[in-house]
Parts: structure tokens; C-alpha cells; sequence
């Protein structure tokens, strides 16, 4: 019994190990809960009921960090909640990326959270070997932090550049990459991500992706493209691998429970992207500071980040006020899969 308690007493990456056991049996029992008793029978996930799920995820990931402070202190939890707020903004452009894809393979909302389900399980084994990289860079390498802030000046000002611009999923490389080198079906096949079925050229029974597995496998590689600005932002409030990770994937469970509220009106968040490129270049220079020995303090940079994308997403609501809800699947510029 001594030996277990000094095992979990113990540091992984300094944090105590029985933190990070808290961390995993919460997103196990959050995973299982959600597909096994709330998704256990598929059906469309309405506005309504996606808000209610978000509001559920965001107190679970409130009370973690609530924990984290009066574990670890004021400093630690003030951390987790900036680099989850700042997680959940950046990654919010991710959700009207996927709703994009989901509209141009024509993936119903039936199927839809199975797509998001099972991504999660990539983002959170994706997530840890990006971050456990940031965290090893940034150990041996103090300098990089100057490579990670310039990045994110950059992304924010071409991100701002390009915000009028609309995805093209017909000339997007990883789609177009997907549908030369794999049996692509063109019709969904149910809740299925694979089918059985023969080669039309040799007529052997060979294995065929259907649009709900490209969907999924687009969805993953989006992620962990939109994770590269994502994750040097959180480093730019801490380099506590603990903080980074958690506030990370508490950040995604949300908002891919969020999904379907926005997606179901992402014309009206329309003017959001602007909110989102002055995070990126006010963490960018953030993290510039940070090797010269200036540290903003963790609670003006919440208190920023709050404000700047409050006042997004208030403006592009009340832009789009006179507006109908559009949806992913109502948007004219998305298309089907081509044969």
C-alpha cells in the first residue's frame, strides 16, 4: 500500500501522477457517457439539446479547474481556465470547417456525431504527442517560443486577410488525395465507415471507404492542422504540460458538443474570424515577450481573450440580426461527392 501511494505521489511531467490519473477516468467516464447512454440510439442532435451538452462539459471542465486551484494554487488555475478559453476560441473556426465538410459530402445529421465521437479519440492521442513535442522543444530550446510567437503573428494576419474567403473542398489536397488513392463509395452505407464490396475493374471483393470514413478522416487532419496554431497559443500562458493538455481536450469535448448549435446557424458567426486573428497576434506577441523576461500577467490575458471574443461573436449576431438560421447542409455553396 505504501509503494502504490508514493507511485501516484510521484511526478509525471511534473504534475503528480494521480492527477493525471483524475484526468483520464473523467474523459473515459465522459466518453462512455455520452456515446453509451445519451448517443446510445443515433438520432439528430437539435440546437437545443446541443446547448444543454455544452453547458454539461463546461461545468465538468469549470470544476476540474476549480480543483486544479485548490490542488495546485491560484497561478495553476488561472491557467487552465485561459488556455481553455483560448482552446475554445481558436478551435471554434474548426467547428464551421467541419459543418463545411459535413455539408459537401453530404453527411446527414443523423450520422454526424459518430463522425465527431470517434474524432475525439484522434484529437486526444494527437493532442499528446504535439504537446508532450511543444513541451520538450520549449525545455531544451527556450528560444523557440520567439519561432512559436512569430508564427501565431503570422496566422492571425493572414487569417484576417483571408476571412471573406469561403472553403473549396473540390480543389482541398487532402480530399482530393483521399479520392485517387482509396475506393471512395458515393453513397452512405447506414453508420458504416467501411464496406465490403467488389472492384468494378478486377470484380474481387475489396474494402471501400464510404463518405462517413473520408468525412472522419478529414475531420482528424483539420484538427491536428488547426492544433499547430492552437496549442503554441496555450504555451504562450504556461509551459506546464498538465495545463496545456487538460485545458486542451476539455476544450474540444465542448465544443464538439457545441457543433450542432453552431452549425445550425453558421451564416450568423460570420464576422467571428476577425475576433479570432487578434487573438492569434495578441498571444503571438504574447509569447515574443516571454524570452526577454516580460510576462503579461495570466489574468489580463483572460480577461482579453474574453473580451475580444465576446465582442465577435455579439457583433456578427447582431450584424446578422435581419438573417435566416443557414446550416451547413442549407449552404448552396457546398456540393456532394463526385463520383
Amino acid at each position: 500500500m505504501e509503494s502504490l501511494l508514493a507511485a501516484l505521489s510521484g511526478d509525471f511531467l511534473g504534475t503528480p501522477v494521480y492527477f493525471w490519473i483524475a484526468f483520464i477516468t473523467i474523459v473515459i467516464a465522459l466518453l462512455v457517457f455520452d456515446l453509451g447512454i445519451l448517443h446510445r440510439d443515433e438520432h439528430e442532435i437539435e440546437a437545443k439539446e446541443s446547448l444543454l451538452l455544452y453547458g454539461f462539459y463546461v461545468c465538468i471542465a469549470m470544476a476540474f479547474g476549480a480543483w486544479v486551484w485548490f490542488q495546485r494554487g491560484a497561478q495553476a488555475g488561472l491557467e487552465f481556465y485561459t488556455g481553455y478559453l483560448i482552446e475554445q476560441s481558436l478551435a471554434m473556426d474548426n467547428m464551421f470547417v467541419i459543418a463545411t465538410i459535413f455539408g459537401f459530402l453530404g453527411i446527414p445529421r443523423l450520422y454526424q456525431h459518430r463522425v465527431l465521437f470517434w474524432g475525439i479519440l484522434g484529437v486526444i492521442a494527437f493532442r499528446a504527442i504535439l504537446i508532450g513535442i511543444g513541451a520538450a522543444l520549449v525545455y531544451q530550446f527556450s528560444w523557440i517560443l520567439l519561432f512559436f510567437g512569430a508564427f501565431l503573428i503570422f496566422t492571425g494576419i493572414r487569417m484576417f486577410s483571408h476571412k471573406d474567403e469561403e472553403p473549396n473542398l473540390e480543389e482541398n489536397k487532402i480530399f482530393q488525395f483521399l479520392n485517387k488513392r482509396f475506393r471512395i463509395t458515393r453513397e452512405l452505407h447506414g453508420r458504416r465507415f467501411t464496406i465490403k464490396a467488389p472492384d468494378p475493374k478486377t470484380g474481387k471483393i475489396v474494402t471501400w471507404l464510404t463518405p462517413l470514413a473520408v468525412a472522419l478522416i478529414m475531420v482528424e487532419i483539420v484538427d491536428l492542422i488547426f492544433a499547430v496554431d492552437s496549442v503554441p497559443a496555450v504555451f504562450a500562458v504556461t509551459q506546464d504540460t498538465f495545463i496545456v493538455y487538460t485545458s486542451n481536450i476539455f476544450a474540444i469535448l465542448g465544443l464538439r458538443a457545441l457543433y450542432f448549435a453552431l452549425a445550425a446557424a453558421m451564416n450568423r458567426f460570420r464576422y467571428l474570424q476577425v475576433s479570432l486573428a487578434i487573438i492569434l497576434v495578441m498571444i503571438g506577441i504574447k509569447i515574443c515577450l516571454v524570452p526577454f523576461g516580460y510576462h503579461v500577467p495570466t489574468a489580463i490575458s483572460l480577461g482579453l481573450t474574453i473580451s475580444i471574443l465576446a465582442a465577435g461573436v455579439f457583433y456578427s449576431l447582431w450584424k446578422t440580426r435581419n438573417e435566416p438560421n443557414i446550416s451547413a447542409e442549407d449552404d448552396p455553396k457546398t456540393g456532394q461527392l463526385e463520383p
